[in-house]
């Protein structure tokens, strides 16, 4: 896992965390069943306070993609929960709006984009 902060960000830091360790998880960079580093241990291989880290894993848990076993630490969940399954159909949707756009400004009919569509499908 490879987390990159910036101070120049508008967004602070914990949030940079939690965003780069959702989107690893997305995309299967994070297997479910992995165990995160520690709280403690995030925090000083990021340079940053154990606040920051806290804070970020909270809300990765309040979110659906972790959840805290005693004595294990952080797990990854797999991505058949509800909530996970939300945020792949939100990006789905994203990625239909933006082929959609692209589609129209080619005045390309919807028969054809649904080929487009099936072929990538099958491939």
């Amino acid at each position: 896992m490879k987390i990159i902060l910036s101070n120049h960000s508008e967004k602070p830091i914990y949030l940079q965390i939690k965003e780069q360790l959702e989107e690893q998880i997305l995309n299967g960079e994070i297997p479910e069943d992995t165990v995160l580093p520690s709280i403690r241990k995030m925090a000083a291989e990021l340079s940053v306070s154990v606040i920051t880290t806290t804070r970020a894993y909270k809300e990765l848990e309040e979110d659906g993609f972790i959840t805290t076993v005693p004595g294990k630490g952080c797990i990854v969940l797999p991505p058949d929960n509800q909530i996970l399954r939300e945020r792949y159909l939100q990006r789905m949707e994203e990625g239909f709006m933006q082929a959609a756009g692209a589609a129209k400004k080619l005045q390309m009919p919807l028969a054809e984009a649904q080929e487009i569509f099936k072929t990538i499908w099958e491939v």
